[in-house]
């Protein structure tokens, strides 16, 4: 059952072959024989996941079932839980057992779905490889010596490796999608707004943006139908009404209009993979798609504006972890000061501490029109690049990641060589667009991703067309050695 898809489980539900409590027992037992290869769960929900199972059998006996009930799944550790930990992968939270749901996580229960477990992510969901986890780093199940990708590492990693069906992630920069591409999945950052941040632990509050992993983008579709829709609790929440992300799977891309931006095949970019994209967007052109040159000037500007605006909102959003209120306390405080310092000393790790260092000195007295105000600057004219490319085409491609997975430690020590793996990625965030990752092929013998960028609230179209493409091939439905 565990190489089945979302819609393949929901037939078998709803078709009497087994059950929701077999499914869920299932995936545990798949949980305990391989996660000690990846670490890609900080907590498993053993007991709690059987008793959801159960319920969702009886609501199906007694015909209250939806598309996704009794379906299992495993959530990113950055959204609050009731009575489960909810750690942000931190020491600093590592005690603390959230009072309340995240608005994902009330979706979810209300359409029935299984939660197997929260998964590993890097602290406070900074990070591109899943290494600042003070959990650990989680294994890439395509090379164990490899990176999954970060900061939902976990997600993608389990979901890979068929530990769970599919899984919640978050992308601030890239965190969804280039954790999809190094692990050969499939997943997506809806438009900002989308997806409720309530009760998704913030990073940076104007980038956040919560979404799913899965097989497919089929798969992708059924849980963004569950997960997104107008909060009121969210500031950010957009109202508007919440479209059927299943609607236009079944479009054909005869006449879709295709950009490739010149920047993103420059300098940087690993032949390999270069390659791989390539060969994905011919697969497109056969399929009818017309392909055209486009230009992203701002391209470049990307990056260093990105590591302003959100080390920025981090050093804020984080100043609520002081050691008084909830998370780690320092043993003994000699008094306010030394409690603030040392719990605080303790609690972060090093490349937290690092980014909440840069975002406190841009925020300073003197600095902030020159850093943060001139950063945000530069996100209106990397907005503006987006805008006037979608007057040409229905959609932008191009690679997620500069290269495959790199081995574990290699980038350890090099801070701007690790936040160049999401090179491609973040502008997407800046600009507020949605994006998604879908599997293309392999270099070296790791996952090689394409990344799909679409205008505002049109996650459908970009949708459709990663449906089409995986009808036309099967490189989403390669399976890691070792976890058939």
């Amino acid at each position: 059952m565990h190489n089945k898809t979302l819609s393949e489980l929901s037939a078998g539900l709803a078709g009497g072959d087994f059950s929701s409590e077999e499914l869920t027992g299932g995936f545990l037992a798949r949980i305990g024989k391989f996660d000690g290869q990846l670490n890609s769960f900080i907590t498993v929900t053993a007991e709690s996941a059987l008793a959801q199972a159960r319920a969702a059998d009886a609501r199906r006996a007694q015909g209250q079932a939806g598309a996704l009930t009794g379906i299992p799944l495993a959530q990113k550790d950055i959204f609050c839980t009731d009575g489960v930990r909810t750690s942000c992968g931190s020491k600093m939270l590592d005690n603390f057992i959230a009072p309340y749901d995240a608005t994902v996580i009330e979706h979810c229960n209300g359409a029935g779905l299984v939660m197997l477990g929260k998964t590993n992510m890097d602290e406070f969901a900074m990070g591109s490889s899943n290494e600042t986890s003070f959990y650990g780093a989680v294994k890439n199940p395509w090379d164990l010596k490899a990176v999954p990708g970060g900061s939902s590492g976990g997600s993608a990693a389990a979901v890979a490796a068929r530990l769970t069906p599919a899984a919640t992630g978050t992308d601030t920069g890239g965190s969804i999608r280039q954790p999809a591409a190094l692990c050969g999945i499939t997943g997506i950052k809806p438009t900002y707004g989308s997806v409720s941040r309530y009760g998704m632990i913030a990073f940076a509050s104007s980038l956040d943006q919560g979404g799913p992993l899965a097989r497919n983008a089929e798969d992708c579709a059924l849980l963004l139908n569950v997960m997104a829709g107008f909060d009121p609790r969210d500031s950010t929440s957009v109202e508007r009404a919440t479209p059927d992300y299943s609607a236009a799977l079944g479009n054909p891309v005869k006449g879709l209009r295709i950009g490739l931006p010149k920047e993103y095949f420059g300098a940087g970019l690993d032949p390999a993979v270069a390659q791989a994209v390539e060969e994905a967007i011919a697969e497109y052109r056969r399929l009818g798609a017309e392909v055209v040159e486009i230009s992203l000037p701002n391209t470049a500007l990307a990056v260093p504006t990105y590591y302003v605006i959100a080390p920025a909102e981090c050093s804020s959003n984080l100043s609520r972890m002081d050691g008084v209120r909830f998370g780690h306390r320092c043993a003994e405080p000699q008094n306010l000061e030394d409690l603030y310092k040392r719990s605080r000393g303790e609690g972060f790790g090093e490349e937290v501490k690092r980014r909440i260092m840069v975002g406190t000195y841009a925020l300073s007295a003197g600095y902030y029109d020159a850093y943060y105000l001139k950063a945000q600057q530069l996100r209106h004219l990397i907005a503006d690049d987006f805008k006037a490319a979608f007057e040409k085409v229905d959609v932008i491609m191009g690679p997620t990641s500069p290269s495959v997975a790199f081995d574990i430690g290699a980038r350890s020590d090099d801070p701007v060589a690790m936040y160049l793996a999401d090179v491609y990625t973040i502008a997407v965030n800046l600009a507020g667009l949605p994006g998604m990752s879908l599997p293309v092929g392999f270099a070296d013998g790791r996952p090689v991703g394409l990344q799909i960028i679409g205008n505002y609230f049109d996650e459908a179209r970009m949708l459709g067309a990663a449906h089409q493409y995986q009808l036309a091939t099967d490189w989403h439905q390669r399976i890691p050695h070792g976890f058939e």
